[in-house]
Order: structure tokens, then sequence, then C-alpha cells
């Protein structure tokens, strides 16, 4: 299987896979990179590290700065993995890589070809998986 790059870089490690859509806006502590929406099916896990697979997001302008203070303290997914492009939350991976810093890479799959892919991943530069 090949995902559609939207930023490139290889990424490897466990998915996380989320059941429903987030805000990272209140959704996310941007210190810890736990899910703290408190109506979110997968609360108290965390996103840091891992190949995060999205359903969907749900959108804030906010979003790109609360991914931008993830990637700042370490605590990104290792990649992010969604059905559709979200401009608003992709700025905060772009602004991350303007400033040098090391960002996940993003990858476009349909939430079947996400259903698909196993519990833990490696993701080559080109959005092969192996």
């Amino acid at each position: 299987m090949r995902l559609e790059t939207l930023l490139p870089g290889a990424a490897q490690g466990e998915t996380l896979k989320l059941s429903a859509p987030i805000s990272f806006w209140g959704g996310v502590d941007p210190k810890t990179g736990m899910i703290i929406d408190a109506r979110h099916p997968e609360r108290g896990q965390s996103i840091a590290g891992k190949i995060l697979l999205l359903p969907g997001t749900i959108g804030s302008s906010s979003a790109s700065a609360v991914l931008l203070e993830l990637v700042h303290a370490g605590r990104a997914p290792a990649a992010i993995v969604m059905p559709e492009p979200d401009a608003i939350l992709l700025l905060g991976l772009v602004v991350a890589r303007e400033m040098g810093w090391s960002t996940p890479p993003a990858y476009k799959a349909s939430v079947s070809q996400q259903n698909a892919l196993s519990a833990r991943v490696h993701i080559a530069d080109d959005g092969t998986i192996n």
C-alpha cells in the first residue's frame, strides 16, 4: 500500500487509530500529547510518538498552534494520516519546518486504507507502507 504524501518524510511506530474526529484545540494537551476532550472515545491516550490515524478533524484555527506546540514540546505524533488534507492542521507542521524543527510527515489515506494498517507500521519517504 502507498499513502499520498502531504508533507514528506519517513516514520515508523505504533499506530493510534482514533474512532472519532478530534479537535486539537481543547482536545489535545499541547504539553503532554494526551487526548483531553472529555467526550472523545480515546480520552486519556497519548498521540505522542504514534502514527496518528485520523478519521477526520473538527476545525479550529487554533489547531495549527496546538500542533506547533506539540512539535516544540517533543510530544507530536510520529506521523499524521488523514482522509483529507486539513490545511489549518498542516500549517502547524509547515511553520515548525520553517523554524527548523524536526516535524512529523503527513499523509492522506481513506478510512478504509487506515483500517488496513497494522498496529505497527513503517512508512517510507515515498509513502510506501513496509
